[in-house]
C-alpha cells in the first residue's frame, strides 16, 4: 500500500512541478448516507499551481496501480475522491518534536488505518493558522 501510495505521489509531483517534504494519509468514514474518502496532508516544498489537478492525478495513479482502489472508486460507490490538504511548512517537524522523536531514525506514517494521527495534525495545523 505505502509503495502504491509513494507512486502515486511522485506521479502528481512530476506532473504537477510540485515536490514534497512530507505526507500522511487516513480514513474518512462512512457515515449514514456520506461515502468514505482518504484525506492526505501534505507539507509541499513546492506547491503544485493548481491542488485540484494534482489530487486527480494522484487519484487516477492510485486507480491505476491499486484494483481494489478503483473498484472502491467506480462511480464513487463506497470512496470518493482524495481530499488533500497542504499543510503549513514545519508541521510534520513540529509533530515528530512534540512527541520527543525528532531525528533520522522517526519517521512520519504514511499511511493510518485511523484518524488519530490525522486529527492531531489538523488540530496542530490550525492552532499554527491562527498564530
Amino acid at each position: 500500500m505505502v509503495e502504491n501510495a509513494e507512486r502515486a505521489i511522485a506521479e502528481a509531483c512530476l506532473k504537477t512541478g510540485s515536490e514534497i517534504r512530507e505526507y500522511t494519509a487516513g480514513p474518512i468514514y462512512m457515515q449514514e448516507k456520506n461515502i468514505g474518502a482518504h484525506q492526505w496532508i501534505i507539507e509541499f516544498k513546492k506547491p503544485p499551481e493548481d491542488l485540484l489537478v494534482f489530487t486527480h492525478i494522484l487519484d487516477g495513479k492510485l486507480k491505476a496501480v491499486n484494483s481494489d482502489y478503483e473498484a472502491k472508486r467506480s462511480g464513487n460507490l463506497s470512496l470518493g475522491m482524495p481530499q488533500i490538504l497542504a499543510a503549513q511548512n514545519g508541521l510534520f517537524e513540529n509533530w515528530l518534536k512534540s512527541i520527543n522523536k525528532l531525528g533520522g531514525q522517526h519517521k512520519v506514517p504514511r499511511l493510518n488505518n485511523d484518524r488519530v494521527l490525522i486529527e492531531l495534525l489538523l488540530a496542530m495545523n490550525s492552532k499554527k493558522d491562527q498564530s
